[in-house]
């Protein structure tokens, strides 16, 4: 399938901030990719690359339009790994500094969807198939983000996200499961605060102005408690409060030794599973020693690690972590995120493939998750339509699945 045009243009992410889409006309028809952008983001990701206001994304379209797309015409879109390659040595820096991330990604997976067509394939097919995974496909477990806080959420939590991971067999189960217990914690937080009160966070979660994540974990347990098995996964995005060597943490100034106390007790009165970036992200040996003392708890880097193979390679040598979270944006390519979370499975470690704050109606990632064998899918709360539309390519995916039985 050869590409005949790449044309890009601006639209709005669900934050109302400028993003890419790119349009990759192939053989007969028209294949579409539209870029997340994250709030919180890693010092070691690939760069969003932005107009001088901060804001826009002109200058990332026109290298798309005026550099990238000459040099696609006329390739073969089947070809992802020498195409991803190409993006690369056009851009030639080590993140994507020239060209964009935003503007490599989007025509990155954009040609995927193409490919995928050519091969007559679902894109989770043609993912496995990328990828080298000859497993039976399954759907991931969801991890779904209820509670906001950190940089997603106007109130006074320092952890970012408080997660609820139900685990009945399949993904109609728990999205069901998913809402009643969203439908508790309404309620829950109703009991304490008027409805004013009750606004969404970015990534659809509820936004109450609470202080501390003990509170927000016994909302968490009160919603959930009459609903069966139901684990909880935390995100704290632990660089955002990580301040000249201490953790300025719910008021006070906290130690590296003091912050694991307090994981430790949260985690023995708590179902928590996981932990995402409990801290900041060149404290590795925070990352150790809480990994170390944390058996049988999943310990997973995201600004640690930034679906970077290099940084998955050096988690690995200090034994810092035991799971990894896969954003596509922050490494650039399809091509350098099968990679990543090809790396990571071969170390034995988790995989969760994750959306960005700033998410688009683009449900990718699904396929990702399912495609690449990933063992979770953070794709938000269930409350927003950017957030839905990755679980409802879920339901088709477990749909096409069922019916290969």
């Amino acid at each position: 399938m050869k590409i005949n045009e790449v044309v890009a243009r601006s639209i709005e992410d669900s934050r109302g901030k400028p993003t890419i889409e790119v349009q990759v006309d192939a053989g007969h028809d028209v294949f579409i990719a539209t870029v997340p952008s994250g709030a919180s983001t890693g010092v070691n990701e690939a760069l969003e690359l932005r107009d001088a206001d901060g804001r826009g994304v002109l200058k990332a379209i026109e290298n798309i339009n005026k550099i990238i797309a000459p040099k696609l015409k006329g390739k073969d879109a089947t070809n992802q790994k020498e195409i991803d390659e190409l993006l690369i040595a056009l851009d030639g820096t080590e993140n994507k500094s020239k060209l964009g991330a935003n503007a490599i990604l989007g025509v990155s997976m954009a040609v995927a969807r193409a490919g995928a067509a050519a091969a007559k394939v679902p894109l989770y097919s043609y993912l496995a198939q990328l990828s080298g995974n000859k497993n039976k496909l399954f759907i991931p477990l969801p991890m779904f983000n209820i509670l906001n806080g950190g940089r997603h959420a106007k109130n006074g939590l320092d952890i970012q996200e408080f997660m609820i991971v139900p685990s009945k067999k399949t993904i109609a189960e728990n999205l069901v499961l998913c809402n009643k217990i969203f439908g508790n914690l309404q309620r829950e937080i109703e009991k304490d605060f008027d409805k004013d009160h009750l606004g969404l966070g970015d990534e659809g979660g509820f936004a109450p102005p609470i202080f501390s994540a003990e509170k927000a974990l016994f909302l968490l347990r009160g919603a959930s408690k009459d609903e069966g098995d139901i684990s909880f996964a935390l995100d704290s995005a632990a660089s955002e409060f990580y301040e000249n060597g201490k953790y300025v943490f719910e008021g006070q100034e906290l130690t590296r030794s003091q912050l694991i106390d307090f994981y430790k007790e949260l985690a023995k009165e708590f179902p928590i599973i996981s932990f995402e970036d409990p801290f900041a992200e060149n404290d590795w040996e925070g990352f150790k020693e809480f990994t170390n003392q944390m058996q049988g708890k999943i310990v997973i880097g995201d600004d640690l690690t930034t679906t970077n193979v290099k940084r998955i390679k050096e988690a690995h040598n200090k034994q810092a972590i035991n799971g990894v979270l896969i954003k596509l944006n922050q490494i650039g390519t399809v091509t350098e995120t099968i990679n990543a979370i090809n790396m990571t499975k071969a170390f034995g470690w988790k995989v969760a493939v994750s959306h960005r704050s700033g998410e688009t109606m683009d449900d990718f990632i699904a396929d990702l998750a399912v495609g690449t064998g990933a063992d979770f899918l953070k794709a938000g709360s269930p409350a927003k339509p950017e957030r839905m539309i990755k679980y409802q390519r879920l339901l088709q995916i477990e749909q096409e699945l069922s019916l290969r039985k």
